[in-house]
């Protein structure tokens, strides 16, 4: 009888548990809301101490762990596609020594000798930091392209990558007949930089670095949006072929040029693992020089035999790995601390610096995040500071340098909004303090109404931040629907300095143009806490008209009230969410506002569902479905007209049951509403 591994010590347990959520809340930001909140070296680091538990004591992994886990679930809002082969992730090295170790492991596995070791060769990739997405072909043709996903199941947005140019929509006829085609999808440098400028201009969130703005221009509900960013793709992976393409990787990426797809000129065969370390350092001498951003180095076996015999250890291929840069820092002086008052009201630091170049960007500020960084940080006016570029993008200071000299007072910081003096408060388990003027605060008036004219609202040409100031200031534009009534201040405006008649002449003409709007646009340019275009445009679908809304928001301030619950019911909206809608649908003040604006405006309807055998309906499933995933049920029910909801209500009209169904199925009886089983469910989709 064989006894009982060791356990864990407790603290090891604690540890193990602290740092799996953690990664995991960090890989749910970076992969499902393109919003990274560690830098790659904190990101690296927690997973190198969780994997070392992991090796120390083995009962703490488990097939849920960080080892067998990759990205972040697909959103709800896309429709889903599994991939047929996984799209798993890469383990990092970081120097000669740690590459060492990779080739010392594939050896082992393969039962290599020294001579045999010494005889594989490599092919060599710049590590392109952007989205990884998968593209189908069947019979040669483009039927499908999808994101990375869970590494599993990928966000379909066939849509949006067609406007790609580096994409073919057809494969020659020497193609296999079924293919999935990896590659990368990303902005250069030059193009990010314009974008985040035009934002900026516009008051509008900038993005973190490029592969942010890659991801958020690709997985856009409008591929409109997409086609207007300029978007490329290096191809550099295979998932499923029906038929082999090539023996040797270099051999495969040699057809895919052949095929028309862009691969990386830098990529290369290394025809011996010694070669290697000097192609990185070469790599890395020339990568500020590059037109795009990259952040290591892809290092594959070219034998794809040998890839095949080596397969995978849990998420990760044992014949390739990620030789990671590290991240480019500098040190300079801090000069102050300036707060600003976002339009939620949010109290944001902001550092600002004696300008240093840091990767080949002269940086001047730097953002402090919250009152906790800065006080974990302890850094002081006047402090030398060391710089870092999260992600080689994000300015960020990463600590004080001791450098012996007198140091200033501590940061204290403030407790009232420094723009209108009312309270900040910082609501419990929030890291955030807001300030409590709501729109009392000029800060978050202006803010909002820049917001309300951005490129993703509104997009009124011509009135971007600095306008909005002016106009502000002026008294031309104290609330949104002032807008659309400046038409009345047009000589004035005329003969301010910078403008003149024609300048105003187009302003005008771009406000009219803007009189009609998406109800989903209409939404998001309320500037509603935590109200996305995302969640905008799921809150559109829903409620279909601007009259609905007003109507159902009248009754949802109460609680447990059906409106409510519809509300927070929304697949993808979720309790919080709907807590802040409501919210501001309770003051006074902005019904005011949104009715003075409304009146300004024709807020054209959400488009109907396509015409199916369940529209008008809205259906709840519950319990688990054996012939199908949720979301692909979900997605059959959307298809054919209905809207899927997460709790049964008055509202619900159907609920398809499956094992274990609970409280929903109960609740639905008590209502009596009618319930489909798993297969009354596919009959009526007309699956049988």
């Amino acid at each position: 009888m064989t006894s009982a591994a060791p356990k864990a010590p407790p603290e090891a347990a604690r540890e193990h548990a602290r740092l799996d959520a953690q990664i995991a809340r960090w890989d749910e930001a970076y992969h499902g809301h393109d919003a990274p909140e560690a830098t790659d070296a904190e990101y690296d680091a927690a997973r190198r101490a969780l994997l070392a538990l992991e090796a120390a004591h083995p009962e703490l992994g488990s097939p849920a762990s960080l080892s067998a886990r990759v990205g972040a679930a697909p959103d709800a809002a896309f429709g889903k596609h599994k991939h047929r082969v996984p799209m798993l992730s890469l383990d990092n090295v970081f120097d000669a020594d740690e590459f060492t170790q990779f080739l010392a492991r594939a050896s082992r596995f393969l039962g290599l000798d020294e001579t045999q070791l010494n005889a594989l060769s490599f092919v060599a990739e710049p590590k392109i930091d952007g989205l990884s997405i998968s593209l189908t072909y069947e019979h040669r043709r483009l039927v499908c392209g999808t994101t990375r996903g869970d590494g599993f199941e990928g966000e379909n947005v066939t849509a949006n990558l067609r406007n790609l140019r580096d994409i073919p929509e057809h494969l020659p006829d020497d193609a296999p007949d079924l293919i999935e085609i990896r590659g990368e999808v990303f902005l250069s440098k030059a193009d990010f930089l314009k974008i985040n400028a035009e934002a900026e201009a516009q008051g509008q969130k900038i993005f973190a670095n490029p592969r942010n703005a890659a991801a958020g221009s690709l997985r856009q509900l409008d591929p409109a949006v997409t086609r207007s960013r300029p978007l490329s793709l290096f191809a550099y992976a295979q998932g499923y072929a029906s038929t082999r393409v090539a023996s040797t990787h270099s051999a495969y990426l040699a057809t895919l040029r052949s095929w028309g797809f862009n691969v990386n000129p830098h990529s290369q065969p290394i025809a011996h693992a010694r070669d290697i370390p000097a192609y990185v350092e070469n790599l890395g001498l020339i990568r500020a020089s590059l037109p795009y951003d990259i952040d290591g180095v892809v290092l594959k076996i070219d034998d794809v035999a040998l890839q095949e015999r080596l397969g995978f250890a849990g998420r990760a291929p044992r014949w390739a790995v990620a030789w990671k840069f590290p991240a480019e820092q500098a040190v300079t002086r801090l000069l102050s601390i300036e707060i600003q008052v976002g339009r939620t009201g949010a109290l944001t630091p902001t550092a600002h610096l004696d300008p240093v170049n840091v990767g080949g960007v002269l940086v001047a500020r730097a953002t402090l995040h919250n009152e906790d960084e800065i006080a974990r940080k302890d850094v002081r006016p006047g402090d030398r500071v060391r710089l870092q570029r999260a992600g080689d993008v994000i300015p960020q200071i990463l600590g004080r340098v001791d450098d012996g000299e007198p140091r200033g007072p501590a940061f204290v910081f403030p407790d009232h909004c420094p723009v209108c003096g009312a309270i900040a408060e910082r609501p419990p388990g929030e890291a955030v303090r807001r300030c409590t003027g709501g729109l009392t605060c000029e800060a978050q008036v202006v803010e909002r109404l820049i917001h309300f004219v951005s490129r993703t609202a509104f997009d009124i040409e011509g009135l971007g931040d600095k306008s909005i100031r002016e106009f502000h200031d002026a008294g031309f534009i104290l609330k949104p629907g002032d807008i659309f009534r400046l038409q009345d201040h047009a000589s004035v405006i005329e003969a301010r300095e910078g403008w003149g008649s024609v300048s105003t002449r187009n302003l005008l003409s771009a406000i009219e143009q803007r009189r009609t709007i998406p109800f989903g646009r209409f939404i998001y340019a309320l500037g509603i806490r935590r109200i996305g275009e995302r969640n905008a445009q799921l809150l559109a679908r829903h409620y279909r008209t601007f009259e609905n809304l007003c109507a159902d928001m009248s009754k949802a301030a109460i609680i447990g009230s059906d409106e409510r619950l519809a509300l927070g019911s929304i697949m993808g909206i979720g309790s919080v969410i709907a807590d802040e809608f409501v919210a501001f649908f309770r003051e006074p003040h902005n019904i005011d506002t949104l009715h003075d604006l409304a009146a300004q405006l024709t807020i054209e309807p959400e488009a109907s569902p396509k015409a199916g055998r369940l529209s008008g309906k809205t259906l709840v499933f519950t319990g688990t479905l054996t012939t199908m995933s949720r979301p692909e049920a979900k997605a059959i029910a959307e298809r054919l007209g209905a809207q899927v909801s997460d709790s049964v209500s008055r509202k619900t009209d159907l609920v398809i049951t499956g094992d274990k169904a609970g409280s929903k199925a109960r609740k639905a009886t008590e209502l009596g509403i009618e319930t489909l089983d798993e297969n009354e469910w596919r009959e009526l989709a007309g699956l049988s």
